[in-house]
C-alpha cells in the first residue's frame, strides 16, 4: 500500500517512509492511498487484542519492509488490555483505554511507533529525534516508548501550567534521552513550533527529525485496534452494533474510529465530546472551520484551537454536508465536567477522568434525545492523573496504578522554554 498526503502535492510512499518522515513534505498528513474492505469474518475468533491487531493492519503494511514483522510488533506493542466494562445505566459502557504504563490511551500508538521505528533502518548516524507536542498524556506515553533507547531522542514540548500536576511530572521523569521543555504558551504554540521545525529543511538537514504526535500513521493507525477488537467482540455477542463516544481535541483518536468503520468494522454510530474549545464545535453548527487560540479548561488534554487532524477529517469526508450529518458533536464546559464527575460517582459510585467525563456528560444527552442501543463512551486516561481536580469533587483519595505511581517515585525536570521558534531552534541544534 501506499500513502499519499492530504495535500496532494507529495509522492506516494510506503509506510516506513511515512512513518519516518511524520509529515508530508507539502506539510499535509498522510493517508491511505486507498482504504482496504475488512469484514468479521477476515479475523480470527477467539482473538487478541494484538492478533485483532495484526490482522486489521496488514492491508496497511502490505509491500512495506516491516510487514513480514508486523505480528512480532503487535505483540510487543499491545501487552495490556482494553477492556469494555458495563455501566450502571442499561446498554451504556465504558471502554476503558488507560490500563498502560503511564495510565492513558497515548500508550498504544506510543508503543507500536516506537517498535516499528526501532526496526527501521536509520538514514542518520546521529540520533532520530522525536519532536512532540503535548496536551498532557503524548508525552509521557512517548517518553516511555523511547526511554532508554540510544538511537533516538525525545523533546517533549507541553504547556507550562496547563497539564495536571500528575502528568507534568510524567513529562519530566524519564531523563536519560528524554528531554521535557515546558513552553510559556498554549498547546497550539507548541504545535506550532513543532510543524515549523518539520517545515525548516535547514534544520532538518542537521538534526533528524520525526514525529510522534497523532499526525503520525506509526500513531494512528495502532489506534484503530481496540475500536476493531471490542466491536467484533460484541458484534460476535450481541449480533448488534456498538456504538461510541470518543472524547478529543486533536482529532486523532476519533479519526482512527472513523477510520476502523470506514474499513468494515461493526461499528455504529460515532458521536464526539468535545470542552469548551469552540473550534470543532462551531463547524459541526455549520460555521466555517476557523482555527483558534485554545482555553484552558478542566479537560486539559482536549485544549485545542486548531486540531491536526482535521485535514484527514474533511480527506474521509470531503462533503462537509455529509461530514456533518453523519457524526454527533457535542461541548462540554467545565461547569458540566464537575457536575458529571460528582454526580455519577454519587450516584453509581462511577470514577472518571475530566476527558471521560465530557464523553459520560454527551452520552447522557444523546440518551435524553432518544438515541438507542449499545454504547461506549471512550475513558482515555485513568482519574488517579487528575486527582487536583477529581478528590476535591469526590471527598476521597483515587488510588494510583501501580505503574502510573512508579513514574510518579521519580525525579522530574522540564526546561523552560519560550513560545518562539527561535528558542526551540536554538535547543535542538546545541551539541
Amino acid at each position: 500500500m501506499r500513502f499519499v498526503s492530504t495535500r496532494g502535492r507529495a509522492p506516494a510512499v510506503r509506510l516506513s517512509e511515512a512513518i519516518n518522515a511524520g509529515l508530508a513534505p507539502d506539510g499535509g498528513l498522510y493517508v491511505p492511498q486507498s482504504l482496504p474492505r475488512l469484514a468479521p469474518r477476515d479475523f480470527p475468533n477467539p482473538a487478541t487484542l494484538a492478533e485483532t491487531a495484526a490482522q486489521l493492519l496488514t492491508p496497511f503494511f502490505a509491500d512495506d519492509a516491516l510487514a513480514s514483522q508486523l505480528p512480532e510488533i503487535c505483540a510487543e506493542s499491545f501487552v495490556f488490555d482494553a477492556p469494555l466494562r458495563k455501566l450502571a445505566t442499561p446498554d451504556d459502557h465504558v471502554l476503558e483505554l488507560f490500563h498502560g504504563p503511564t495510565a492513558a490511551f497515548k500508550d498504544f500508538g506510543a508503543r507500536f511507533l516506537a517498535a516499528c521505528m526501532r526496526r527501521i533502518p536509520p538514514e542518520s548516524s546521529q540520533p532520530l529525534t522525536i519532536l512532540v507536542a503535548t496536551s498532557g498524556d503524548t508525552g509521557a506515553a512517548v517518553g516511555s516508548a523511547f526511554a532508554g533507547i540510544d538511537s533516538f531522542r525525545v523533546v517533549i514540548l507541553y504547556p507550562d501550567g496547563r497539564v495536571s500536576p500528575r502528568q507534568a511530572h510524567q513529562l519530566g521523569c524519564f531523563g536519560d534521552n528524554v528531554s521535557a521543555l515546558r513552553v510559556a504558551g498554549s498547546f497550539d504554540d507548541c504545535q506550532r513550533l513543532v510543524k515549523q521545525a518539520f517545515a525548516d529543511a535547514q534544520l532538518r538537514a542537521r538534526v533528524p527529525l520525526s514525529s510522534a504526535n497523532s499526525i503520525s500513521l506509526g500513531r494512528l493507525l495502532p489506534q484503530m485496534a481496540y475500536y476493531a477488537h471490542v466491536a467484533l467482540k460484541h458484534w460476535r455477542a450481541q449480533h448488534v452494533l456498538l456504538n461510541f463516544v470518543v472524547p478529543t481535541g486533536n482529532l486523532g483518536n476519533a479519526f482512527a474510529c472513523m477510520l476502523a468503520r470506514a474499513c468494515g468494522l461493526p461499528i455504529g454510530r460515532i458521536a464526539l465530546a468535545t470542552n469548551a474549545n469552540p473550534t470543532l464545535h462551531e463547524f459541526f453548527a455549520g460555521a466555517d472551520y476557523t482555527p483558534r487560540d485554545s482555553i484552558a479548561t478542566l479537560a486539559n488534554a482536549m485544549d485545542v484551537g486548531a486540531p491536526s487532524n482535521f485535514e484527514r477529517l474533511r480527506w474521509l469526508y470531503p462533503d462537509a454536508t455529509q461530514l456533518r450529518r453523519e457524526f454527533a458533536l457535542d461541548a462540554i464546559g467545565d461547569a458540566a465536567i464537575t457536575a458529571t464527575l460528582r454526580s455519577r460517582h454519587a450516584t453509581h459510585g462511577e470514577l472518571f477522568c475530566p476527558h471521560t467525563a465530557t464523553a459520560i456528560r454527551t452520552l447522557e444527552a444523546l440518551r435524553q434525545e432518544g438515541a438507542d442501543g449499545a454504547w461506549a463512551a471512550v475513558a482515555t486516561a485513568h482519574p488517579a492523573k487528575f486527582d487536583s481536580v477529581i478528590e476535591p469533587l469526590i471527598d476521597a483519595p483515587i488510588t494510583v496504578p501501580p505503574a502510573l505511581a512508579e513514574l510518579l517515585a521519580r525525579p522530574t525536570r522540564a526546561e523552560p522554554l519560550a513560545a518562539d521558534y527561535t528558542a526551540l531552534r536554538g535547543y535542538l541544534t546545541k551539541a
